[in-house]
Parts: C-alpha cells; sequence; structure tokens
C-alpha cells in the first residue's frame, strides 16, 4: 500500500508548481482537491507543508500558502540561527511578513577559508549574494557572505529614570520592548542621570520580576538637549560624527572654477525650496524653444551641484559616504551624508555665489515629451527667475493622494503643531523636471554601456492584485485586467472614488498593493512612474546613488575628474545598491519613529481626551488608527473592541463581530479616547468609542468552540491563524488596572508606503 501511495503522491516540486500557478492564496484543502488526496493522504500533505514552509519554500499566512517572493541577487540579511546540520540559516532584513507571509529561508554557505570580514555568526546582519536552488536542494535560497555589516547586538537602549535608592530603571526606547523595564542597581548606574539616554548590558533574566542591566554607556541627555531624534540615531546605529580623515578632504577642498567646465553663469536658474530646506543642490531653467521645428516647445535646463568633484572614489569622503548611504532628516536635525563643508557650503546652490554643476539641457516637444538632451559640466549661478508652467505629460504615473504632515517645533524642541504643507503647481513642475533629467541620466549611461544604479520599482505581484480585485469587488468596484499591468490600471479606480467617502480607503489599499522602490544595478523599470529606466541624478549632496550616477556619467563623457573607477562592475555596484537600499530603509524608520516618539510626548498629558481618526490598519491584534488633527498611530487592542468575538477579514481589512456583524473597516471614520501614552516608546493606546457598521451576511455559520466556550464561562480563548478573537468590555476595572503602566502594550504601524 505505501509503494502504491508512492506512485501516486504528487512529488513536493509538483505542489510547489501547482501553488506557483494560483493568482491568489490557496490552502491544504484546495491543494487536497487538485491532486485528489484523501485521509491518510491529507496527514502525508500536511507534513511535506511544513517542511516546505521550513525550507523557506513557501510561505505560510494561517491557513493560507503562496510562494515564497523571489529574492534579487544581492540583498540583505539577518543570521537568525541554525539548522539541524549545524549550518547558518538566515532571513531578510527588510521583509513584510503582513504582506508576504513567513520570510525564505536562505542557507549560507561557508567556505573552508572565508576571506577577511566574511566570518559571520548568529546574530549578526551581513550582505548576501542569493543563489535560487534547483529542485530544492535542501531549501529555497543558497546566501554567500559578502561582508559582515553588523555584529549580533546583546545591549538595549533607554532612557535612565533614577530611583531614591541611587538605583533605577531603564524604560526601553523600543516599541516591542515597551513595558519591559530592566532594574539598574546603585553600582551599575554608571554615573547615569534621569533622562540619559544610556545603553545596557543585560545581566540576567528572571522567571518572574523585573530582569537587570547594567549601564554600558551614556549617550546623551533628552532633558538637556531636548531632542527625541538622538533616541533614533542611536537606535538604528546612524553614524553621526565624520573621521577625522574625511574632515580633513572637505576642510582642504576648494571651490570649483572654469577649469574643464562650461561657463553657464549668465543663465538665470531658480529653485523651489521652502524655507527651512536643508540644502540646496537642484536648479532649473526653461524658455521656448527657439526651433521652428519645435514651434511651442521648451529648452529645459536642470542644474545639479557637482558632488563628484569634491567626493573622489576611494576617499575617506567616499568611504563615509557610503556607510551613511542617504542623509537622514528629523523635525529637529538633519544627519547629512556628507560633512556641512561640502553639503552646506561649496555644494550648495545659493544666490549670486560660482558653483560647480552637472547640466542636463533637454528639449521637449509640444507633446511633453523629451526629444533630446545632454550633458555638460559647468559653472552657474544661481538667480531668480520667473520659469514657464510645464503641463504634465501623458505618461500617467500611479497618482495615489496620500497626505503628508510635517511637524513644526516650538524653540524648546517640543511640538508646536503639525501641518499638511500645501502642494503648489510650482513643485509638481520642479518634480517634474526632476524626473525628465532622471531618466535622460539613464539613458545616457546605456547608450555608453556602462554600468549604474537604477531606482527601480516592481509591478505588483499577481498575489497582491488579486487581494485588491477581491477587495474592491466588496466595493463593487470593477478591476478588470486584461494585458500587460500598467498604473492607468489603478488610476482608473482612484479616479471612480474621487471626491467619495471611500477615498482615502482605496487609495490606501490601492498604495499597499505596491512593491516597494529599491536600488538595483540590474534594471526592471520603475512601475510607479511608468518608466522603463530610471535613475537618481539630482541630490548627490543627501543620496550615495545619485553621486554614484554622476561619477559614471563623467566617465562616460570624458568630463574629468571624479569619474567612476574601471574596477566598478554590475558586480560591486550590486552591493552597493542592496547596501544604500538598507541604509534607505533605516532613514525612513528612524524618520518615522521620530515623529512617533515627538507626537507621543505631545499628547502624554491629553490622557482621557476625546480624538476623531480614521482606521489606518486592521490585523488580528486589533485597530491602528491615525488621528485627523495630527496624523498620530495608536492601536485599539483587539480584546477592548466589545463582548463578542471578531474575527479578522482579510479581503475587506476589516474586523467583524461574529454575533453581531458589526464591522470596523480600514478608511472607517472613528471617534477615539487616549488610554495610555509612552513617548519614549512612541507609542499610543486608544479605545474605540464608535460603534461598527453593519457588515452584509453571507450564510449563517456555526459558532466555534471558543465561542461558545466564551459565552458560557466568559473567558478568553486562544486564537490562532484562521480563527476568531475574543473582545473585551473597556470596563472601568479594567482601565483602573492599567492605569500607570505607561507603555505597557504592544504597539506597532500598519505597513505602507514606498
Amino acid at each position: 500500500m505505501a509503494k502504491q501511495r508512492d506512485k501516486v503522491f504528487p512529488s513536493p516540486d509538483a505542489i510547489v508548481a501547482f501553488i506557483r500557478a494560483q493568482p491568489g492564496k490557496i490552502g491544504t484543502r484546495e491543494i487536497a482537491r487538485e491532486f485528489g488526496l484523501k485521509n491518510a493522504d491529507r496527514a502525508e500533505l500536511k507534513r511535506m507543508l511544513r517542511e516546505l514552509a521550513d525550507e523557506g519554500v513557501i510561505a505560510k499566512r494561517g491557513k493560507k500558502i503562496a510562494e515564497t517572493a523571489a529574492l534579487p541577487a544581492t540583498m540583505m540579511a539577518d543570521i537568525t540561527g541554525r539548522d539541524a546540520d549545524g549550518e547558518l540559516i538566515a532571513t531578510p532584513t527588510e521583509w513584510d511578513e503582513v504582506e508576504n507571509g513567513e520570510p525564505p529561508k536562505i542557507r549560507i554557505h561557508v567556505p573552508r577559508r572565508p576571506p577577511p570580514g566574511t566570518a559571520a555568526g548568529v546574530g549578526d546582519r551581513a550582505l548576501l549574494r542569493i543563489e535560487k536552488l534547483e529542485e530544492r536542494e535542501g531549501g529555497a535560497y543558497r546566501g554567500r557572505v559578502i561582508k559582515v555589516i553588523d555584529h549580533a547586538k546583546t545591549r538595549v537602549l533607554g532612557i535612565f529614570r533614577s530611583l531614591p535608592d541611587g538605583g533605577g530603571r531603564l524604560v526601553p526606547v523600543d516599541k516591542k520592548q515597551a513595558g519591559r523595564e530592566l532594574n539598574i542597581a546603585k553600582a551599575d548606574t554608571g554615573g547615569a542621570q534621569d533622562g540619559d539616554l544610556v545603553s545596557v548590558d543585560l545581566i540576567r533574566t528572571r522567571g518572574f520580576g523585573l530582569a537587570s542591566g547594567k549601564v554600558k554607556e551614556r549617550l546623551g541627555s533628552l532633558a538637556s538637549e531636548k531632542a527625541v531624534s538622538l533616541i533614533a540615531i542611536h537606535a538604528h546605529e546612524i553614524p553621526q560624527a565624520f573621521s577625522p580623515a574625511a574632515l580633513r578632504e572637505a576642510e582642504a577642498a576648494q571651490p570649483a572654477t572654469l577649469k574643464g567646465r562650461e561657463d553657464w553663469r549668465d543663465v538665470p536658474l531658480v529653485t523651489i525650496d521652502p524655507p527651512d530646506a536643508k540644502d540646496h543642490d537642484d536648479a532649473v531653467h526653461a524658455k521656448a524653444d527657439p526651433d521652428p521645428n519645435n514651434k511651442g516647445g521648451y529648452i529645459v535646463i536642470v542644474a545639479i551641484a557637482d558632488v563628484a568633484f569634491y567626493v573622489q572614489p576611494g576617499s575617506a569622503l567616499d568611504r563615509d559616504a557610503l556607510i551613511r548611504g542617504n542623509s537622514v532628516y528629523f523635525p529637529d536635525r538633519v544627519v547629512p551624508m556628507l560633512p556641512e563643508r561640502i553639503s552646506n557650503d561649496l555644494c550648495s546652490l545659493v544666490p549670486r555665489e560660482p558653483r560647480g554643476a552637472l547640466a542636463v539641457r533637454m528639449v521637449i516637444g509640444t507633446d511633453g515629451r523629451k526629444r533630446s538632451h545632454s550633458f555638460h559640466r559647468i559653472l552657474m549661478l544661481y538667480d531668480a527667475y520667473a520659469v514657464v508652467k510645464r503641463a504634465r505629460d501623458e505618461r500617467d504615473p500611479l497618482d495615489l493622494d496620500i497626505p503628508e504632515r510635517k511637524i513644526l517645533l516650538k524653540a524648546d524642541g517640543t511640538v508646536d503643531r503639525v501641518i499638511v504643507p500645501q502642494r503648489l503647481d510650482a513643485h509638481k513642475l520642479i518634480e517634474e523636471f526632476m524626473i525628465l533629467a532622471n531618466v535622460a541620466a539613464a539613458e545616457m549611461l546605456e547608450k555608453k554601456a556602462l554600468p549604474l544604479i537604477y531606482r527601480v520599482h516592481d509591478e505588483p505581484t499577481l498575489e497582491k492584485v488579486h487581494a485588491l480585485q477581491e477587495f474592491l469587488k466588496t466595493l463593487d468596484l470593477p478591476f478588470a485586467k486584461s494585458g500587460a499591468l500598467r498604473p492607468s490600471l489603478f488610476n482608473r479606480v482612484l479616479l471612480q472614488v474621487k471626491g467619495h467617502d471611500s477615498e482615502l480607503l482605496v487609495n490606501e489599499v490601492v498604495l499597499r498593493s505596491q512593491a516597494q522602490a529599491e536600488y538595483a544595478a540590474e534594471n526592471y523599470g520603475h512601475f510607479g512612474l511608468n518608466l522603463r529606466r530610471y535613475a537618481h541624478f539630482t541630490s548627490p549632496i543627501r543620496r550615495y546613488a545619485d553621486l554614484v550616477v554622476h561619477r559614471a556619467l563623467i566617465r562616460g563623457l570624458g568630463l574629468g575628474e571624479g569619474a567612476l573607477p574601471e574596477t566598478e562592475t554590475p558586480e560591486t555596484l550590486s552591493e552597493i545598491a542592496a547596501q544604500i537600499s538598507v541604509t534607505e530603509r533605516r532613514a525612513m524608520k528612524a524618520e518615522r519613529e521620530t515623529a512617533d516618539r515627538l507626537i507621543a510626548h505631545h499628547l502624554a498629558d491629553r490622557i482621557g481626551a476625546t480624538f476623531q481618526g480614521r482606521i489606518s490598519g486592521v490585523t488580528r491584534a486589533g485597530l491602528f488608527v491615525k488621528l485627523e488633527d495630527t496624523g498620530a498611530d495608536g492601536l485599539i487592542p483587539i480584546r477592548t473592541l466589545g463582548t463578542e468575538y471578531y474575527n479578522y477579514d482579510e479581503t475587506r481589512h476589516a474586523l467583524v463581530g461574529s454575533r453581531s456583524g458589526a464591522m470596523h473597516r480600514l478608511g472607517d471614520v472613528v471617534d477615539v479616547r487616549l488610554v495610555e501614552a509612552a513617548p519614549v516608546a512612541g507609542a499610543l493606546r486608544f479605545e474605540l468609542l464608535s460603534q461598527g457598521q453593519i457588515a452584509p451576511r453571507g450564510k449563517k455559520r456555526d459558532r466555534s468552540r471558543a465561542e461558545r466556550k466564551h459565552q458560557s464561562k466568559a473567558s478568553p480563548a486562544k486564537a490562532g491563524p484562521g480563527k476568531s478573537y475574543p473582545g473585551r468590555a473597556p470596563h472601568e476595572k479594567h482601565r483602573k488596572r492599567d492605569k500607570g503602566k505607561a507603555g505597557n502594550f504592544k504597539a506597532g504601524k500598519a505597513k505602507g508606503g514606498k
């Protein structure tokens, strides 16, 4: 019988092929039906699926199964442990489990004699070269360590709070550790004062009571500096100090002259920047094209600060810039990629000062399309000039309308107010000029057959498109995909809801269906902008990718000093692209966390106040709400929603009451009460005051055993993937019990953003 079953039982490769062919997520039932498996066969199927998941070949999210998303050729990964054979196992550093399920496992290949800087261990973060394994050779992926970026961390970062006995407590800054304070004995304070940001070595943990720690380093005082951004800088290990060699090079640099440059100082250029702009590295000029063959067309010039002239390949400035990857912008400060002598002086385009620049001259036709372009290394002069407003071309890029808020601070560093800056036609005009310049750079380098770093944005996966289709069906919105996937398809949906109550909801869900933009040495286009080739060229002061593109242009066009070295190949640039993609996301996370902490500080004295907001995220843990006035995000734990069970409806992006059918959905406007604030962690907890909408019911279903148990005994049941989740009335005794336990909850943020 066993042999007969072996003959008909599908191979793992056949199962993976079936999963791959499905447009949406499937479960064990669908796989069993496809291969005609019954009874004992299903037990074998479940065992095989567990093995495939353990190997990282498939991803399981609750009861749903999908093939693991493809990994790039080079990426950053965290080494998480070892397998049964003792081999190192890693997972991608940047991985959205909410969207993509469990992360794939990467088996680390360790050569007999590892090259210097590649000896990795558990807990380390490393840059890997990824290889997709054929026929499931013991896993989905194999990785080779290019270099170790960070070694295992054994310390906790937090704020020191002194106690009368001379000791203290550590309040962790990580949201995931909110409420898990550490005890610091008097002998272990290291001279820390109340309010100091400190790093602490964990001494021991207990089965009960607080764990203990010892202050290893004092990193600064929030009480004196009023700088909440200091937390994010240290938490994400963002370098602040430049090396002495880099500073010496910056101070020794001299202004660019006309040597090897064209004199464009008579061209009146303009830049449009807000009063608080941290750098001024781009300028534009536009005039009507005198060519009778381009009547109604324009000549557009985009001039960018010539950073490559000052930051030579392999120099100390270059090494420091690559480690940073990009500048990081906080409400109270900026951590620049380059020293101020370069970023705020020699490469800042200020009025009536000659500055070296790399410029692109573009001829635009009456249809708004670029007809031709040329690059020039120039000496410019920035002056005021009224540019002609250009109509946006008919490219039809993805047109999401998600408001961006800006935090304005008082002189003492605390929040004054939060605004949504007005988006003017002038801003859109400059953006279009910059996009044209970025495209021209990519086209020129491809023409010269030179390696470069692209800015790429993949199209949504079939799985995400299918999920979006299912969601739009609940709103009776058509989304018929035929032919190639294009941004215009999403724009038609967005246009249908313009001005309707569901506008923000649909914009959010469409945004979440998109991939995340990144840097890569291989080109697969930019889906959001609907462009075949795109490379960042316009901000070399603050982005290392742009500096690489400048160097490649200088090399390809023979423009003199600062050219891309011949040793830079697609392989080496692939490594750089992976590294700066991680530093970019590090910066985004640090900026977001700082905003959360500032707002949490701002609201900390308003416990009990009511606010209006929108549901910004729906998970099995509860609802995330974004307040309308400040944009603050907070969690409503699912246990506080009421006395009934709530089911997570993934298609609707909603939690639905199992008895009442009351539905709380992404995008709903709700009233909430602030129950708790943890300023150090940037976490808020709300209580929901609004009633849910009644969801349309399908056929009646039997209540689960857990629900019946809850109804009879009023005790919460353990909920697993795909099950219901118990609610709990926000009774006064619960509020009293929780009072004073600031941050004693797990909070996070709904995913989104590109």
